[in-house]
């Protein structure tokens, strides 16, 4: 997917802290925002003009949450999420009780970390959700894609963030959840959506 997508202008892929090889633990959301304030940064200091953040399932939740908390000037010029909850502990499907396995269980956590999740502590304080904050995107043009038949988050979690936050909502008949269920098809049009929002695909300033 990454290579396709790298076909329509360049690509920053980031790996959320305490996944993979990333350091750190995560927080399952909330300081992930700054992983994506941290790549924005680094895409302008290299000379990108225009940034479009897409994110898949969790990372979706992140780069909604990103675009509604940042100031005005450190906003990407649009953004695109793919899969994302509009609430927290979600449990209406076997897969999201599977997640709260992971995350709250002794066994869970150890078992997250053989998948190569190092998971933090509880949070401090319970952050806005998706939802509550999806008002805050405008004026910044917002893309929702969602799988008819995501087995994750309902479609109504697709079509409340919509209501609440504008932009457009695509739902996708037959795909089921995030970048595993999104094929090439799927990858041209949301690359050819953010041409459109923004203009052509950034290049790096001459060295």
């Amino acid at each position: 997917m990454l290579r396709r997508l790298a076909e329509h202008g360049s690509v920053l892929a980031v790996d959320f802290r305490g996944h993979g090889r990333s350091a750190g633990v995560t927080s399952v959301g909330p300081t992930e925002v700054q992983d994506i304030t941290a790549a924005l940064t680094r895409l302008r200091e290299l000379g990108h003009r225009r940034v479009v953040t897409l994110g898949f399932s969790l990372g979706g939740s992140v780069v909604l949450r990103h675009a509604a908390l940042a100031a005005p000037a450190e906003r990407p010029d649009a953004m695109i999420s793919v899969s994302g909850p509009a609430r927290w502990w979600v449990r209406d499907t076997p897969a999201m009780r599977r997640v709260h396995w992971l995350l709250e269980q002794p066994h869970g956590r150890w078992t997250a970390r053989l998948l190569g999740v190092r998971l933090g502590g509880e949070w401090p304080e319970v952050p806005a959700s998706p939802i509550e904050l999806a008002p805050r995107l405008a004026p910044t043009p917002t893309l929702l894609v969602h799988g008819t038949d995501d087995h994750y988050f309902p479609v109504a979690d697709a079509e409340a963030l919509h209501a609440a936050a504008g932009g457009e909502l695509w739902l996708e008949p037959g795909m089921r959840h995030a970048e595993s269920a999104t094929g090439g098809a799927l990858v041209d049009r949301m690359a050819a959506w953010a041409r459109t929002a923004v203009g052509p695909p950034p290049r790096a300033a001459a060295r």
